[in-house]
């Protein structure tokens, strides 16, 4: 019997090597989809949140809303082009608990009720942290921005938020890690 040598770059013209190979491919794809690796629309996975829960009331289906009030010197105008979906939203975050990074499609208007707000933007270079205590609040432009909020205090964190979205969107929109914070 004589035997055929290969050299190792002929390694894939020996008979059933590429059925081979093509098996071994498939079955490391299969592997790396089904462990998280990669998925098959090709995002990073989104960050989870931990000792976080939310209860929503709503949505609530709006027409397009186009409001303007004035009391002295004071103004305040709501505008949307197109129907929208508003939410009241109350937010818990243990101490030590997060949000996980995250998105929405549309504006909120956040109330701290309770504890220290801990909020860090996904598009800070410097991840530097934003404090929002009791009694004070912030507003998140939405749209992409992507944002985690954490409670490191030693309270309980209460947050309420009013958010006005396009009409049948998903209100939350996990985000991948963004690199620029250390956790």
């Amino acid at each position: 019997m004589k035997i055929k040598k290969f050299s190792k770059t002929q390694l894939w013209k020996r008979p059933g090597a590429v059925t081979i190979l093509s098996i071994l491919l498939l079955t490391g794809l299969f592997v790396c989809y089904v462990s998280g690796l990669i998925t098959s629309s090709g995002t990073a996975l989104a960050t989870p949140s931990e000792g976080f829960t939310s209860t929503v009331v709503g949505p609530t289906r709006f027409d397009e809303i186009d409001v303007e009030t004035r009391t002295g010197n004071y103004e305040a105008r709501i505008t949307t082009n197109g129907l929208s979906d508003v939410y009241i939203v109350t937010n818990r975050v243990v101490p030590g608990g997060q949000s996980g990074w995250h998105t929405h499609p549309g504006p909120s208007v956040v109330s701290v009720k309770s504890g220290t707000a801990t909020v860090y933007s996904g598009d800070d270079p410097n991840c530097t942290p934003q404090f929002y205590h009791a009694g004070t609040g912030f507003i998140d432009e939405g749209g992409g921005s992507v944002h985690l909020v954490r409670n490191e205090g030693n309270v309980e964190l209460e947050l309420v938020a009013f958010q006005v979205i396009p009409l049948g969107t998903q209100r939350r929109i996990d985000a991948p890690y963004p690199h620029n914070c250390p956790f």
